[in-house]
């Protein structure tokens, strides 16, 4: 539903906002979490939404995806919520950091043994496939030329590589951060 992938990314970054996670697996690598992606302005109006956000009630008609549209229709004015979900707004100081996270692999191109070369790697699963899909800035799009031969697309894994600040669009999403992907790893707790 519409706003089920909202609830998710508001109860991820609660979950997650200042874990302070240390990344014993590799010093080599930063362990970051999704809302260190975030400038502070758009994680605040994520974890704070409108009233008219929080009372929908799940597959209730507000939210079907024709309401969300007739809503945009309507010309109700954006707000700082709206606007966080869309932002392309990065943090800078990860341009060209090596970093570690977590995340779920949506496939986006493959090379002639079928293994996945490029990726978007999202927060959540099934972001992107479903609408609303994450903020750009809370997707990375992700090139691991030795490719991956992902068995399981329900699975969450781990991802170290080297971050940039990139704005890539393809029809299944928009990112604002992009990874150079040195190793992929199974998410184990």
């Amino acid at each position: 539903m519409v706003y089920s992938g909202l609830r998710n990314l508001v109860l991820l970054l609660g979950l997650l906002v200042g874990s302070g996670a240390v990344n014993a697996a590799n010093p080599d690598y930063r362990l970051i979490e999704w809302p260190d992606l975030m400038p502070p302005e758009d994680l605040e109006a994520l974890m704070n939404p409108p009233d008219y956000i929080t009372a929908i009630e799940d597959g209730s008609i507000e939210d079907q995806i024709a309401s969300q549209l007739g809503y945009i229709a309507d010309g109700r004015p954006d707000n700082r919520y709206e606007q966080a979900l869309r932002s392309t707004a990065v943090r800078e100081e990860f341009a060209g950091q090596k970093v570690r996270l977590p995340g779920f692999i949506v496939p986006l191109d493959f090379n002639d043994e079928q293994r996945i070369t490029a990726f978007f790697l999202v927060p959540w699963f099934g972001a992107c496939l479903h609408l609303p899909p994450p903020p750009p800035n809370q997707i990375i799009y992700a090139d691991f030329n030795a490719g991956i031969g992902l068995e399981d697309i329900y699975s969450p894994y781990w991802l170290e590589g080297t971050l940039e600040v990139s704005l890539e669009e393809t029809e299944l999403g928009t990112s604002a951060y992009s990874m150079n992907v040195h190793s992929v790893q199974p998410y184990l707790e």
